[in-house]
């Protein structure tokens, strides 16, 4: 059992927290602290590491180190019986009870995969102290049991936690748990069965998997309800190995670490392969296919994209990639696919994740409240334990031997457009950065009307850069946007919008995306209730907007025209707002010229540029705390009077501090990327524009006022891709 250090005042602990995490992890420098520095003037000279980067390869023993220094302090909040685990930290949204279910249960994940990778070996203590709680939180008269499914739906959530990794673990937990606690945790399971009232999203695959498992220990199941959450699973299948997060159009993390991930660890339960009817094939066949887009989406410091709900979630976006070597995926190599995942989790360890108290807080570096859903309790976070699944994989499995491949924007400059969500990805080598230009995802439905959701709905995304997450920014669409502003400077949004693609063009060396949406006022009604869509409200129509994006490099031509105003909007009465880029750190370095402005902060300058004629007013529009990667951040906008019918150009751009690049001509620090020159005719019902790129590449597009190009629907295939999993994937 953990020993408890409760006599210790909260700064030893804290000191002597973060030295036991560095001292069982092994990799000081990795941190880049100063007690790492410190400790290194103490340690003896046989416990000196070797000078490491954050972007090391982490051996099995260091993936191990790190999950036991964040199950250890952990396991210091578990409660008298060990049946909850109560983190430090605000009362999330359901209460204090649900709050340590989920400590215990998403922790519990973590202690499986390290049980399951040690074969039951030297890991006595975490048997010892989950067999405990689990007894603990099924009996009904323990102070510290666990909350029901029937009297809260979180504990669904949890459920299938606790459902694989008994699974996962049953030689050594549920073998040997007393008749009398497995009676009442088939009890505790058994109100999934016939409940249809899981929301038909990825939790359709927490009541598969507690399902599967009741029917391992003689529980009550429904073969029904199996095969109706498969058929429901497979709804939300979409092409090249996508899937929506339910009926609309929401496309996130959860398409990884959820989607993915749940299909792979089901097909492994006991007794699984006698209800999947042989789907497993094609499940592998989507991941594989997944997982090429997947790589291109991590930035080469290892940061996921900042899009999207549950961001707190961390690391968990490096299960997918773990997800894959037990799929044994043909198309990725073992050794990419873990130096993906040790590219994301050293990102998060090397930025304050886990804090000093070697414990995950609600944030992303570093604890940032604002970044939680309403429904976020201190346990939340540890859904992150995901991106550590390989450790599930005993120290002989070949993958830990395997020669360790780079990212995608590693080997080169990286262009590719995503289908199901509408992206383009552009991912440059020089800086490191992978961007997202987005023109399909909103999680919402065609014809909504709501307020833009930060997470979902702007026009871009990176792993650079995060939207404005503050109640304006929930309020008031700004940064990476297209938008109709009125007199008293209310913004219109686009959700809704109808999406005209995403490809390739000019020979493999632009991106192309569009969108039309009908711009809406809206007022928005407060909710206590916020789980990542757009606010809803009164809505006042504004007018019809087509938006192209051209995307090279560093920089996205962006091509906006307002088609028409709706009746009784003047066009002196509205201007039209387009939003670059925003940066954030702790100070931001402005720049605004004629038509032009950019904004510098922690390495990262983003600029917008008007290209077409006219005048623009050009500002950097400041806020302070709404973003979780620095206290201030800055946006390039450009203002510009409404001419119906006439496109307007600008060029925005987001760069790292380097110099040079693929597609862009030499920089120097804190300097936006060069600039281009764009021409746009009319030909009947077209737009065509021809763009001269900063290093004279010269381009041509037709466009169609719907903002399709003008050819066939079906992009072509991205440039070098793979082609045998799709393959295989439709033979399945």
């Amino acid at each position: 059992m953990i020993r408890c250090r409760h006599h210790e005042s909260d700064r030893n602990r804290s000191r002597s927290v973060k030295n036991g995490l560095l001292r069982s992890f092994g990799l000081c420098t990795l941190l880049n602290c100063s007690i790492a520095k410190s400790r290194r003037a103490v340690d003896s000279k046989e416990n000196e590491v070797p000078e490491v980067t954050a972007h090391a390869e982490w051996s099995r023993d260091q993936w191990v180190g790190f999950a036991d220094g964040l199950l250890e302090q952990a396991l210091v909040h578990a409660s008298a019986g060990g049946g909850r685990i109560l983190l430090p930290g605000a009362e999330g949204g359901y209460g204090r009870a649900v709050d340590g279910l989920e400590g215990f249960a998403r922790t519990f994940l973590l202690a499986g995969f390290r049980i399951a990778g040690a074969r039951g070996v030297g890991v006595d203590h975490l048997v010892d102290a989950y067999s405990r709680g689990i007894a603990t939180g099924v009996d009904p008269d323990a102070p510290d049991r666990w909350v029901r499914m029937e009297e809260h739906a979180q504990a669904k959530v949890e459920a299938a936690s606790l459902a694989l990794v008994l699974d996962m673990t049953r030689p050594w937990i549920w073998d040997r748990l007393d008749s009398l606690t497995r009676a009442r945790l088939i009890a505790y399971l058994e109100p999934a069965v016939g409940d249809d009232t899981y929301p038909r999203t990825n939790w359709v695959w927490f009541r598969i998997v507690v399902e599967t498992f009741l029917r391992s220990v003689g529980g009550r199941w429904s073969a029904d309800d199996v095969s109706a959450d498969l058929a429901l699973h497979d709804s939300l299948v979409r092409e090249d190995g996508w899937l929506a997060d339910g009926p609309g159009r929401a496309y996130d993390h959860y398409v990884g670490w959820a989607l993915h991930l749940f299909p792979v660890l089901w097909s492994r339960m006991q007794g699984a392969d006698e209800l999947a009817g042989g789907r497993t094939a094609a499940d592998v066949a989507r991941l594989d296919r997944y997982l090429a887009d997947a790589l291109a989406l991590v930035g080469a410091d290892g940061s996921p994209l900042l899009q999207g709900r549950s961001l707190i979630y961390r690391f968990a976006a490096a299960a997918p990639f773990w997800a894959g070597v037990i799929a044994e995926v043909p198309s990725h190599a073992p050794g990419l696919l873990r130096h993906a995942a040790n590219a994301v989790v050293a990102h998060f360890a090397a930025h304050g994740a886990p804090g000093d108290d070697g414990l995950l807080s609600t944030g992303w570096h570093h604890p940032w409240g604002a970044l939680a859903q309403s429904y976020s309790g201190p346990g939340s976070p540890y859904w992150a334990v995901k991106g550590l699944l390989g450790i599930a994989l005993p120290a002989d499995h070949p993958v830990w031997a395997a020669p360790s491949e780079p990212l995608p924007v590693e080997r080169g400059d990286q262009l590719r457009a995503i289908a199901a969500p509408g992206w383009i990805v552009s991912g440059t080598h020089d800086d490191g950065i992978v961007r997202v230009v987005n023109h399909g995802t909103d999680k919402a439905e065609a014809g909504a009307v709501a307020v833009d959701s930060p997470l979902y709905a702007r026009i871009g995304y990176s792993t650079a850069t995060s939207p404005l997450l503050d109640a304006r920014g929930w309020a008031e669409p700004l940064e990476q946007g297209v938008a109709l502003v009125d007199v008293d400077g209310a913004a219109t949004s686009r959700t809704g919008m109808d999406p005209a693609g995403a490809g390739i063009e000019a020979d493999g060396r632009v991106g192309v995306a569009g969108s039309r949406w009908d711009a809406h006022w809206i007022e928005a009604a407060p909710t206590a209730h916020r789980h990542g869509e757009g606010l809803a409200g009164a809505a006042r129509a504004a007018g019809r907007l087509v938006v192209h994006s051209l995307v090279r490099g560093a920089g996205e031509v962006r091509v906006a025209v307002v088609e028409s105003l709706a009746d009784g909007v003047l066009p002196d009465a509205v201007r039209l707002r387009i939003g670059g880029w925003p940066v954030a750190g702790d100070d931001v370095r402005t720049r605004v010229g004629a038509g032009a402005a950019s904004a510098s902060a922690a390495g990262r300058t983003s600029g917008l540029e008007l290209l077409s004629d006219g005048a623009a007013h050009a500002e950097v529009v400041a806020r302070d705390g709404a973003s979780p990667l620095g206290p201030r951040v800055g946006v390039p906008v450009l203002t510009l009077p409404v001419v119906v019918g006439e496109p307007v150009v600008a060029y925005a751009t987001l760069t790292g501090d380097v110099r040079g690049g693929a597609a862009g001509g030499a920089r120097a620090a804190g300097e936006p990327a060069g600039s281009c020159a764009v021409v746009t005719a009319r030909e009947g019902d077209d737009l065509r524009v021809t763009v001269t790129w900063p290093d004279g590449l010269v381009t041509d597009h037709r466009l169609t006022d719907s903002g399709r190009a003008a050819r066939p629907a079906r992009y072509p295939r991205n440039p070098g891709e793979h082609r045998g999993a799709d393959a295989k994937e439709h033979h399945a």
